[in-house]
């Protein structure tokens, strides 16, 4: 059986929470222990964070790390993996980067996006990715025998939260780590009236609110919760320019925890869901194959132009 590495996203000290989803999707790969790989400069604690949930970590600390340059990681990985081994990320920005790229280099197969594994077949890995906006599920079968690379979506796997691996860390030389790009800074946007991040309760809209004349929808429900509410919303929105940048969620916008997470009208793709950690989250659609059932608490298939005002009236008879 192939070796199963795991690449683990951190960022300000502090692991990504599909960290803990990567453990449980490699247990579905294969019964021995997965590997984990830190990667970045000065990261002893993130390491021995990654030990509390891994029993063997990697670390390749170097400056060249400092920020996750794709192309940097890239080369660390190659000189750090046995060839013919399964590696596991996270799929996000980062992944959709780095991961293609690290494939060809160790002539391994590739698949992005998996929402599912149903399990191995001598070396075959078979995995569920979702098609045409989530309403087709492709069953694929992952050719394993010169190593695989894939990039599992946020949520599909619950996190093990136990903590309680004891696991060793061991530091690795990663070799030269020269690069022909460089990070330069980090641009932050700029600060709206709203910080979505402070509520417990958020009403998220997407694309299914239809109309820009809509949201006063959303923000009827939003007065109705009270005080611990506020509107957000998913990418499109935004660039419709009917809701200001400061109320997204997603790997480009806002990574927010709310209590409960509202996601109205939204089909769940994993930029967005990738801003959403933890909380109850509801899925209101009216498409019951949306990938946002797929991770959700609660689904709710309706139109959410005619569910809002119907859930606003209740809450104000409640009250």
């Amino acid at each position: 059986m192939a070796q199963v590495f795991a690449y683990l996203n951190h960022k300000n000290g502090v692991l990504e929470d599909a960290a803990m989803e990567l453990i449980n999707a490699a247990k579905a790969i294969s019964s021995e222990p997965a590997t984990a790989i830190v990667c970045g400069s000065g990261i002893d604690a993130v390491a021995t964070a990654a030990a509390a949930i891994f029993p063997k970590v990697i670390k390749v600390d170097n400056a060249a790390l400092d920020y996750p340059n794709a192309e940097v990681v890239r080369k660390a990985l190659v000189n750090v993996i046995p060839a013919g081994s399964v590696v596991l990320f996270a799929h996000n920005t980062f992944s959709m980067d780095c991961a293609p790229g690290l494939s060809v280099k160790l002539n391994a197969s590739f698949v992005a996006d998996i929402v599912g594994i149903d399990g191995v077949d001598g070396s075959t890995l078979k995995v569920v990715r979702q098609e045409f906006g989530g309403v087709v599920s492709t069953h694929v079968g992952v050719d394993m025998s010169a190593g695989a690379v894939v990039a599992v979506r946020p949520g599909t796997f619950a996190p093990d939260e136990s903590k309680a691996a004891g696991g060793a860390v061991t530091a690795a030389d990663a070799g030269d780590l020269s690069a022909k790009r460089k990070f330069i800074e980090i641009v932050a946007p700029e600060a709206g009236d709203v910080d979505i991040t402070k509520a417990d309760i958020l009403v998220s809209i997407g694309r299914g609110i239809e109309d820009e004349e809509n949201i006063q929808l959303a923000m009827d429900l939003k007065e109705a919760i009270g005080n611990a509410a506020e509107v957000s919303c998913s990418r499109p929105i935004v660039d419709a320019k009917w809701l200001e940048a400061s109320r997204q969620v997603g790997t480009s916008g806002c990574t927010v925890k709310p209590k409960v997470y509202m996601a109205c009208g939204i089909s769940g793709s994993f930029q967005h869901l990738g801003g959403i950690k933890g909380g109850l989250l509801i899925a209101i659609n009216k498409n019951p194959n949306a990938p946002i059932f797929q991770v959700a608490n609660v689904g709710i298939v309706a139109n959410i132009v005619e569910f809002l005002p119907a859930l606003t009236e209740k809450i104000e008879e409640m009250k």
